[in-house]
């Protein structure tokens, strides 16, 4: 099976401070996370996750998002 190459990750803005959500696009990568899914990152690298189905498991953000629920909603991209 061919793995989707690219996802859209909605992150929600830090509660408190009305900020609009931020959307990433993370792209697959040749490692596999700790369940042994593959891993997709951001353009930078700070961004990391594991994906199942349409969750992302969170595996490295940067500290502004250290307080966002670990598992967020995975968007196929062409």
């Amino acid at each position: 099976m061919n793995p989707v190459r690219r996802y859209a990750i909605a992150l929600p803005g830090v509660p408190g401070a009305h900020a609009a959500a931020r959307t990433v696009i993370v792209h697959l990568t040749d490692r596999l996370g700790p369940a042994r899914e593959p891993v997709y990152e951001d353009a930078t690298g700070t961004f990391r996750v594991q994906i199942s189905g349409a969750t992302a498991e969170i595996l490295a953000a940067p500290a502004e998002y250290a307080t966002i629920h670990p598992c967020l909603e995975a968007v196929p991209m062409p």
